[in-house]
């Protein structure tokens, strides 16, 4: 019977200080940065939104009416994004989750790219997408799957992932991600189209290319899909 309480007592100390740990916690941050300041009144942004009063809040801070209206895929990658974030439904603020729509022209894409505050679950309406994600370093496995509708496919916070329409019709997908502003860095827009460029030097030797190359694709338009 002792040794029963004994178990009985350490499992109760187990929950208490997982329960002290996620409580005493930093809350994920929902920018890229919140730089300190001493003064209250010079600060503007807080992490999230400040609060309507509840008084206030009506139907539409929690309504969005647009996932019916496809996306113009018209553009060099063939692919366009359409968020529903806190930006778009302010009612999600502090509420953790979000979504987008995305349209995908024959052969489009949604270019490698991750989310820096969020997981991500993709769900095929229409089409066939090629999807997948790379893992950290060093293995930088690679998970790949053929989506067909219905079928869904997750991507793990901050893991580089895409998709791309192989089919030769458009194809739509819709997503949640577990962040109200769960971010995006799209790769090749941040390393080659970045502002100010990144020094030439620092890409050469990262990418093992001429200089020639790195330069040509600092030259491109690298389009903002996301």
């Amino acid at each position: 019977m002792a040794s029963s309480y004994y178990f009985v007592t350490i499992a109760i100390l187990a929950l208490a200080s997982t329960v002290l740990l996620v409580h005493a916690s930093d809350p994920s941050p929902l920018q890229d940065f919140c730089v300190a300041v001493n003064d209250a009144a010079d600060g503007v942004f807080v992490n999230g939104k400040f609060c309507k009063d509840p008084k206030m809040a009506k139907a539409e801070d929690f309504f969005f009416s647009g996932f019916l209206t496809p996306g113009n895929t018209s553009n060099k990658v063939g692919s366009y994004v359409t968020p529903v974030n806190v930006m778009q439904i302010p009612g999600l603020n502090t509420l953790g989750i979000s979504m987008v729509r995305v349209d995908y022209a024959p052969y489009g894409q949604n270019p490698p790219h991750t989310h820096p505050r969020a997981t991500e679950i993709l769900v095929v309406l229409e089409g066939t997408l090629y999807v997948g994600f790379v893992t950290s370093n060093p293995e930088n496995r690679l998970f790949t799957k053929v989506l067909y509708p219905g079928e869904a496919f997750v991507f793990p916070e901050g893991l580089i992932h895409f998709q791309f329409n192989t089919g030769k019709t458009n194809a739509v997908a819709i997503a949640g991600l577990s962040s109200q502003n769960p971010g995006v860095i799209t790769i090749a827009n941040a390393v080659f189209g970045s502002n100010p460029k990144i020094s030439a030097d620092v890409l050469t030797k990262a990418f093992q290319v001429d200089k020639n190359v790195v330069d040509y694709l600092q030259a491109q338009f690298w389009y903002p899909n996301n």
